[in-house]
């Protein structure tokens, strides 16, 4: 039996591991490059290229929703997939709007890219990654399946999905695989939240593997608690907000991120610590996405029912505006202080947060918030590392505005987290390899591995981008 590291070895995007039975092969995950050490021009031809043949591939087990661990799914279908993806409930619904927009912006990057072209006089046209069209006949591939329950996708697989506490329907998978008379337990842990976070619940507990796969965004360092977190936050907001000057730009991810800003800027209203009188939610995904969290009460903590009466009453003084057209959102940047503006993408490589940012930006009175981790490669990396000038739509524009990062609102479990998620293991798995992380916080989580819970140094690797394992 064989495991091949595709992505998210070495980096956090492009999540796709490869089993192959010697009988089937099959996907866990599928996600989409972002960024990257080879920048967006590098990000794009992988995305380009699986590496194997999309027809060979009997069903993917899909962990959660975002884009980077599903967003190749429809070109997996458009070139020759033909099995199932199997996902839990809520990742299905989320799936449903996420990748026909996903298909909206490959569509209008390439005609924003063909137009330069034409002014350059170079080649030939390019063609989308893949259209709304073909995203929207890859949701046929997709099967729902219930958390904790037994998933058979082959007589020699079982699988069950469990709750990762990461975003809405994101799952941990235990895979139990049947090859040459032996049966093996492979556990992709996902993403794993942050316990203690608002809207979802904490990840559940695993016990044992054979083969583990851990990721390690945050592998490397530790948030700071959520008392501090939120005053942090709070200081961000009342530093541009307070003096009436400017706006306050938050890029977040259309699912997760943005709910739990929601939430937060309702307890802050809540206790009268501070009251934005405008938020812009500037993202028809984020309000899909959002009406779908509150679809799914089963899912829900205490928190979401908080945020449910929030959205429902007046907002204790804050106008909430979801914008989905388009004209709706060019008028946003009209407004010159006093908003907080969220929009997606959480990395700003693309969507509406690029407009925003090119208008506020260059103004030294307003603030960009990050709440989520950004991708080496990525515009909101270069931002968070101090750029004084960046290219948005081609132009150079000035970084005047004061930059904000706000660890602790990460959904990613930190790495003491993490520590003591691999902790409830009753044994050291036979092999443990770690993934989604960039070298530095993947190899700090290993040496953690190793001197905090005592695992065996030959049990515990780094996983390579296009690394091959048997076992």
């Amino acid at each position: 039996m064989r495991l091949t590291f595709l992505g998210a070895a070495g980096e956090v995007t492009g999540s796709c591991y490869l089993v192959d039975t010697g009988h089937i092969k099959f996907l866990i995950d599928c996600g989409m490059f972002q960024g990257g050490g080879r920048g967006r021009a590098g990000a794009a031809q992988r995305n380009r290229h699986f590496g194997f043949d999309p027809a060979e591939i009997a069903f993917v087990l899909l962990s959660h929703a975002h884009i980077d661990h599903s967003g190749l799914i429809p070109r997996l279908v458009a070139l020759g997939f033909r099995g199932a993806v199997y996902a839990t409930r809520a990742t299905v619904d989320l799936l449903g709007v996420m990748l026909p927009d996903s298909g909206y912006l490959q569509e209008k990057e390439v005609e924003r890219e063909n137009r330069g072209r034409f002014r350059r006089g170079r080649g030939r046209e390019l063609a989308p990654l893949y259209t709304v069209q073909q995203a929207r006949d890859s949701l046929k591939r997709l099967l729902p399946v219930e958390y904790d329950a037994d998933v058979r996708p082959h007589d020699a697989v079982h699988c069950r999905f469990r709750d990762a506490g990461h975003i809405l329907g994101s799952s941990i998978l235990e895979v139990r695989v049947r090859a040459d008379g032996r049966e093996r337990r492979i556990v992709f842990s996902g993403d794993l939240g942050q316990p203690g976070h608002p809207i979802v619940r904490d990840p559940a507990s695993v016990e044992r593997a054979d083969v583990l796969l851990v990721e390690s965004t945050y592998g490397n360092r530790n948030h700071r608690d959520r008392a501090a977190t939120l005053e942090e936050f709070a200081v961000a907001l009342e530093e541009t907000l307070g003096r009436h000057l400017g706006n306050v730009v938050i890029p977040a991810f259309a699912v997760g991120r943005t709910q739990d800003i929601l939430y937060v800027m309702s307890e802050f209203c809540r206790t009268g610590r501070v009251c934005p009188s405008q938020v812009y939610v500037d993202s028809p995904m984020a309000l899909a996405a959002t009406r779908i969290t509150l679809e799914h009460p089963e899912l829900h903590d205490r928190e979401t029912v908080r945020l449910t009466t929030w959205l429902q009453d007046k907002h204790g003084g804050t106008d909430i505006h979801f914008t989905e057209d388009v004209e709706d959102s060019k008028r946003i940047n009209t407004v010159r202080s006093g908003a907080v503006i969220l929009s997606a993408s959480g990395m700003c490589e693309g969507g509406r947060i690029k407009f925003h940012l090119r208008y506020n930006l260059p103004r030294k009175e307003c603030a960009i918030v990050f709440v989520g981790f950004q991708a080496a490669g990525t515009l909101g990396r270069r931002l968070v590392d101090g750029a004084k000038t960046v290219r948005i739509f081609g132009e150079a524009i000035p970084v005047r505005a004061r930059i904000h990062t706000i660890g602790g609102l990460s959904a990613h479990a930190d790495q003491a987290a993490l520590l003591a998620w691999l902790g409830r293991f009753h044994a050291p798995p036979g092999a443990t390899w770690v993934v989604h992380g960039e070298s530095l916080a993947a190899q700090a989580l290993r040496e953690r591995i190793e001197q905090d819970l005592g695992w065996p140094a030959d049990r515990v690797g780094v996983a390579r981008a296009g690394e091959t394992i048997e076992f």
